[in-house]
Order: C-alpha cells, then structure tokens, then sequence
C-alpha cells in the first residue's frame, strides 16, 4: 500500500508541475509522497531483518492436545512473527482433509492461515513434504520449526542433526512455547 500512494503522490505531483491547473495540488502531493516513501522505508526494512524459518505444517497442526487445528498453526506463525521470523510453511496433500475435510492447496491454505499464498506450498498428492521443506530449509538457509527429527531423511539432508536447524516446541497453558536456537 504504501507503494501505491507514493506513486500516486508522485503522479499528482507531476501533474501540478506540467499543468498549471494543478498547481495548488503540489504541495499536498509533495508531503504526501515524503509521508509515503517513510512508510515504504520502514516496511521495507522491517521485512529485510525478518529472518526466513520453515514450518513443518503437518507436524505443528498437532502441537495442541494431538488434533490437528487451524488455531494451532496460527499461534505457531504468530509466536514466530513475534520472535523477529518471517514464517514460510509446507504441508503434505492431506493436510487439508485434516484440518477442514477437504483438500485444500497453497492459495486456500494461505487464505485460512492468514499468510501471502507465496509462503504456503502443499506439496502434491503421494508426496512426502519432508525431503520439500528440507532442501527448502537448506536453500534458504532456514531452521525448521517442528518436533520431527527427520532421522529417515538425515543422510540426504545431514543439517537436521547441526545444532539450531531444528525448533521444537509446543503449548504449556493454552500458549505456544518454542525452544531457544542453539
């Protein structure tokens, strides 16, 4: 958003410059693009410093009592945004029958969860979405938040036994908790 109103800003501004008309519009539109980039500068920092971690989805889902909820993954992401993350998060193909009795995928489980749908992949059906979200993990250089140790996929991915490349955690009195990074 503040992208679109600096270039409106800008627009208006170069109006009242060409046309004389518009003249009066100048100011306002010069103090709002300045009001808009400021904005535009801190979203932009603000996502920089974020740092990227995975969600195993399907592990997390469970966290709360052992059934699976969208609540539960909701309070994982908003625990993460909190701790200073920027939350990515893969499910298997069922992971939609679990939470809702349909098959949902990327964009649906997006929309539930509250996240941009570039930050939600459901990997396709008979799929297992762990060797995904660890060369994901890997890629992006990322730790992964969930209580699986991935000891069937530890020799292609051996990172999953360095120390801070997982994040376990989990709920104590209705909260989410995770464990410190190493």
């Amino acid at each position: 958003m503040p992208l679109v109103l600096f270039c409106a800003a800008v627009a208006v501004a170069l109006a009242a410059v060409t046309q004389p008309s518009m003249a009066d519009f100048l100011i306002p539109a010069l103090a709002a693009g300045l009001a808009a980039l400021v904005l535009l500068v801190a979203a932009l920092r603000d996502r920089l410093r974020r740092r990227p971690v995975l969600v195993d989805g399907s592990n997390v889902m469970h966290w709360r009592k052992g059934a699976p909820s969208v609540e539960t993954l909701r309070a994982v992401l908003g625990l993460l945004r909190r701790q200073g993350y920027r939350p990515g998060i893969v499910f298997d193909a069922n992971a939609g029958y679990k939470l809702a009795d349909r098959y949902m995928d990327d964009r649906e489980m997006a929309k539930v969860l509250g996240l941009p749908a570039n930050r939600v992949l459901v990997v396709p059906r008979g799929e297992p979405a762990d060797p995904t979200l660890l060369s994901a993990a890997r890629d992006m250089g990322a730790p992964v938040v969930s209580n699986d140790r991935f000891r069937d996929w530890a020799q292609a991915h051996p990172e999953v036994s360095e120390p801070g490349a997982l994040i376990r955690g989990g709920f104590r009195d209705g909260k989410p908790w995770l464990e410190p990074r190493q």
